[in-house]
């Protein structure tokens, strides 16, 4: 059973910085990312990065958006800079094991003006 824990969402003032982090419990898994949804917006993917450590953002993701992953700890990150207003949503955590999806229970993150 695969179970992914995030931490490190919160209220942020415009400029800031943060840096989320989602533990995988179970088995090492193929790939590993962040999407995020805003309310009565589709869940948008932000990054990815496998287990051979490729990443792979979102067109409106590059540059302030830094995705890592630490295979010793099975536990992927997720470094945003200079965060804007438009940032605001709830992250999800995201892995896949071949084809399977698993995801986190989400983190809010507020970024206020």
């Amino acid at each position: 059973q695969v179970r992914l824990v995030e931490s490190g969402g919160g209220l942020v003032q415009a400029g800031g910085s943060l840096r989320l982090a989602c533990a995988a419990s179970g088995i090492k898994l193929d790939v590993m990312g962040w999407y995020r949804q805003v309310p009565g917006k589709q869940r948008e993917v932000v990054a990815t990065v496998t287990s051979g450590g490729s990443t792979n953002y979102a067109d409106s993701m590059k540059g302030r958006f830094t995705i890592s992953r630490d295979g010793a700890k099975n536990t992927v990150y997720l470094q945003i800079n200079s965060l804007k207003p438009e940032d605001t949503a709830v992250y999800y955590c995201y892995a896949q094991l071949v084809t399977r999806p698993y995801w986190g229970q989400g983190t809010q993150v507020t970024v206020s003006s």
